[in-house]
């Protein structure tokens, strides 16, 4: 099929729907206006955060569009008259299944279109993070890292009682932090929080936790690269320890604490099954002193709770047991760590 013809046939495609949606003679119900007529095209995409469809509207009035269910599942943009009739382009989000479109217009009953969005089985670093819970964005990056640390940060300078019981220790910590910078940071959820402070971030905008293909669990706990039956059958989980963090959820930056960004993580192997961690969170949120701080939770060592601790580099490089300084020469030190949704080709 030559190019022109190929085009020829869309042009008579689109001018189809276009009359098809525009020039047919709206029926009346019960003494009011038909709803309006909705299409979309096409009516399957990935639930990869990126992939869209178009929904083209007949309506002379302007429409009010929205995703009636999932309420995550999808979002509207970029809704605009054009050629006669209104389109708007559904982003996809990455919660495989239907995903049903309302459209209201103005004392007319409103029209409702289905959307199938389906599993992208995508893993670009076969490291077992697929690629829909990458985040590609540099705006969603900085979300999540200061996200991050922030609430990190956040729970040290809390009173123990104050604090989620589920913070018990280091890997506690990493685990709470990482699954609240990823969700929708809005008021219910800061009420729900008890922080000392909210700070306006903006929050990640490809997907929010835990409406995603995992649901709630969000820590791969095996080796092997993700394929499309992992959501259900425990490849991931809610719950992960410090080592499975380490082998599974994150990837090795080097030795050196030079290559560290805000949010990465230090691991460290004392023997066979002894791990610890610490977040580095760069600069403070909370007071600012152009020094760069680790936080971590000691975790409990016999009736002794532990607790969390905020580190200067320059104090925890003179700890006073070497075993916990983040040195290349130290052998338990296994190094700088970066979560795998943040990772990229260079890394």
């Amino acid at each position: 099929m030559t190019r022109f013809r190929a085009a020829l046939l869309t042009g008579l495609t689109g001018a189809a729907v276009l009359l098809g949606l525009v020039a047919a003679r709206p029926a009346r119900f019960d003494g009011r206006a038909a709803p309006p007529r909705v299409a979309v095209n096409p009516d399957r995409i990935l639930a990869d955060g990126y992939d869209s469809s178009t929904l083209t509207i007949g309506a002379s009035g302007a429409p009010r569009v929205s995703i009636a269910e999932p309420a995550r599942g999808a979002r509207i943009e970029d809704l605009a008259k054009v050629g006669g009739v209104w389109r708007a382009r559904i982003r996809a989000g990455v919660e495989p299944g239907m995903v049903r479109v309302r459209v209201d217009i103005p004392g007319a009953p409103p029209a409702t279109a289905g959307l199938t969005l389906q599993l992208n089985a995508a893993d670009s670093f076969e490291d077992g993070t697929p690629d829909f819970l990458r985040l590609d964005d540099d705006a969603d990056r900085r979300s999540f890292r200061r996200w991050f640390t922030y609430l990190a940060e956040a729970r040290y300078f809390q009173s123990a009682q104050e604090r989620p019981a589920e913070i018990d220790d280091c890997a506690a910590l990493i685990r709470y932090a990482y699954r609240e910078a990823l969700r929708a940071h809005d008021g219910a959820w800061a009420s729900a929080a008890r922080l000392p402070v909210v700070l306006a971030f903006e929050s990640v905008l490809k997907y929010q936790y835990p409406h995603t293909a995992l649901g709630a669990a969000l820590f791969r706990v095996r080796s092997g690269p993700f394929r499309a039956g992992d959501p259900g059958d425990g490849a991931f989980a809610e719950f992960a320890d410090v080592r499975t963090l380490w082998r599974w959820n994150t990837h090795p930056l080097g030795r050196n604490l030079a290559s560290a960004r805000p949010g990465d993580l230090l691991f460290f192997r004392r023997d066979r099954d002894a791990y610890h961690s610490m977040i580095y969170l760069g600069e403070s949120q909370f007071r600012p002193d152009g020094r760069r701080y680790v936080v971590y939770h000691t975790g409990p060592d016999g009736a002794d709770p532990g607790e969390i601790r905020r580190l200067s580099l320059e104090e925890l490089e003179r700890f006073p047991r070497p075993e916990w300084r983040p040195v290349p020469a130290n052998p338990v030190f296994l190094g700088v760590f970066r979560w795998n949704i943040l990772r990229r080709e260079s890394e």
